[in-house]
């Protein structure tokens, strides 16, 4: 297969990589060699160095090995971007356990799904989840809770007046068999290094599907994922040097996108890593003046609150060279009003949990493309086959199934074999997602699969709706489902949030539609709502907007 695609590669990015087989946590402690005193983490008040942060991993490692775990067992975390995240990781992966990221904002019965299925026997836990996650053990396998606290390696005053930390607070844990505080093992253990026993092809984490399916899957990453993807990122940005970035954590650690992007890239690169624990707009705006931040990986509606923040006209955020964006498509219109303000262009890009994430990027220093998902990077390969049997290999311009080869992609669901069967074929990853290539390479993603509405015969794409709603200018959000219609099958319903400030009618909505969509693609129906829907990395929920449609219509 050709690789069209090396033609529009930026200068100086290379078309393939001679890799560091190292894993990393390796290259996490080649950075502490070589940048001890810099700033690995900065969170609130505290600021961590890398040599701080190495001294704290081998504690927790140290505690680790006390409490039983061994090299291929499996340790959960369930907490927001916080120090503890990062060291914990980190501290498994070295002794050579699964690390199992656990989304806090699931329910008890999601994360029971997740916590079986993995065979996980330790958990890491936010203390405000303690008594939930107490309550549930009996129905898992865990034996044993680590309890970290927001104010842990937070100093005086923050530790007492702030409002995140004054919460936080009153939920101290009562002494309970087999429970631990995350303060009390890193008094209690030394910092001796325990020897690293991370393996580069070894399992390194199960990254929990929340996309499509009922039932989420364990995606099997391995070291040599998750270094491989970190290092191919690297390149694509060939002007980031070894120690001189920071970046900011928005992204949520506990998600693909996040853990790669920031937590590993940071760790792995000398870079220091600014920690959000709930990303606000305001919160992050002071984070990127008050720490000169480089680097934001972010997803669309992120980027869309913060231009919408009252405080962006008097902000200076010219320190950030570069953007990254992925999840969810992101509009030009935010392309262009960004890279105004900042001078820094926002690289859109496309990825998978199944990945490590990271497949395409529009080219850093090269042509972006609005609307364009980008290049695939160095050694990954995207071909389009057809829908139906998905042997067929669709020409340029065609729309089909993208399908993805490359060294950052998973081998398997845990203990899912028919489902890893289905997705990965002949050595290639089917991602469900309906793309197509241009002539230069640039692939598009037009829609999910599972997305598609069909009414009257007729295929539509409710992505192409989502675009055209958007750039109204009192439509801050919008998104078009499907729902059952007696006549066509199925008909188009928008849901569309307002600018604050802003009115309009659903006939409104339908006419402005009409001006911008062949007939058989303009909503018939307009709710207009408060919030859409969103995943924990902010990617709008069609399937949730389509399942609150069918309670209603069910109700009638």
């Amino acid at each position: 297969m050709e690789k069209i695609w090396l033609k529009s590669y930026a200068p100086g990015v290379p078309h393939t990589i001679k890799y560091d087989e190292i894993t990393v946590v390796h290259g996490f402690e080649r950075s502490a060699k070589d940048f001890p005193s810099k700033n690995a983490m900065i969170f609130l008040d505290a600021k961590i160095s890398f040599k701080k942060m190495q001294s704290m991993v081998n504690k927790i490692a140290n505690a680790l090995i006390d409490l039983g775990v061994k090299p291929g067992d499996k340790v959960a975390m369930l907490m927001p971007n916080m120090p503890q995240i990062v060291i914990g990781s980190y501290a498994a992966w070295k002794i050579g356990a699964v690390v199992v990221m656990n989304n806090p904002l699931y329910t008890d019965h999601e994360l029971e799904h997740q916590l079986n299925n993995s065979e996980s026997t330790v958990l890491i836990t936010l203390d405000l989840l303690g008594p939930r996650m107490i309550a549930l053990r009996p129905k898992t396998q865990v034996k044993k809770i680590i309890v970290a606290h927001i104010r842990d390696h937070l100093g005086f005053p923050k530790k007492q007046l702030l409002p995140i930390v004054a919460k936080a607070n009153h939920k101290n844990i009562p002494p309970t068999p087999e429970v631990y505080e995350w303060t009390d093992l890193l008094k209690k253990y030394p910092d001796k290094d325990p020897g690293n026993m991370a393996k580069f092809n070894d399992l390194a984490t199960l990254q929990y599907t929340g996309g499509t399916t009922a039932v989420s899957k364990g995606a099997m990453l391995s070291h040599k994922n998750l270094s491989s993807n970190v290092q191919q990122i690297k390149a694509w940005f060939p002007e980031f040097k070894r120690g001189e970035l920071t970046s900011i954590g928005v992204l949520p650690y506990f998600h693909s996108f996040g853990m790669t992007t920031v937590m590993n890239i940071s760790a792995f690169h000398g870079w220091t890593q600014v920690l959000i624990p709930r990303p606000e707009a305001g919160a992050v705006l002071e984070a990127l003046i008050k720490h000169k931040v480089d680097f934001m990986p972010a997803v669309p509606t992120f980027y869309v609150g913060l231009l919408n923040h009252p405080k962006i006209k008097e902000s200076d955020i010219s320190t950030i060279k570069g953007c990254f964006s992925g999840a969810a498509p992101l509009p030009v219109d935010v392309i262009r009003e960004f890279e105004a303000k900042t001078g820094a262009p926002i690289c859109e890009g496309y990825g998978l949990s199944e990945t490590t994430p990271v497949v395409t990027i529009n080219p850093y220093g090269g042509k972006t493309i609005p609307g364009s998902i980008g290049l695939p990077i160095p050694d990954t390969e995207c071909k389009i086959v057809d829908l139906d049997e998905g042997t067929k290999e669709m020409k340029i311009g065609e729309e089909g199934e993208l399908c993805i080869r490359g060294p950052q992609v998973m081998s398997g669901y845990y203990k899912m074999p028919d489902e890893t069967a289905k997705t990965l074929r002949d050595g290639w990853l089917y991602t469900g997602d309906i793309s197509k290539m241009d002539e230069n390479g640039y692939f598009y993603i037009v829609d999910r699969k599972k997305d598609m509405i069909i009414a009257g015969g007729y295929n539509i794409y409710p992505r192409d709706i989502d675009e055209v709603l958007f750039e109204h200018p009192k439509i801050l959000e919008a998104c078009a489902i499907g729902v059952p219609d007696k006549y066509r099958g199925e008909t188009v319903k928008a849901f569309v949030v307002l600018k604050p400030g802003e009115s309009m009618t659903e006939q409104e909505v339908i006419d402005y539609c009409k001006t911008k969509l062949a007939a058989y693609k303009v909503p018939k129906m307009v709710e207009f709502i408060n919030d859409l829907p969103k995943s924990n990395v902010g990617k709008i929920l069609r399937k949730e907007l389509r399942k609150m449609e069918l309670e209603k219509m069910e109700k009638k």
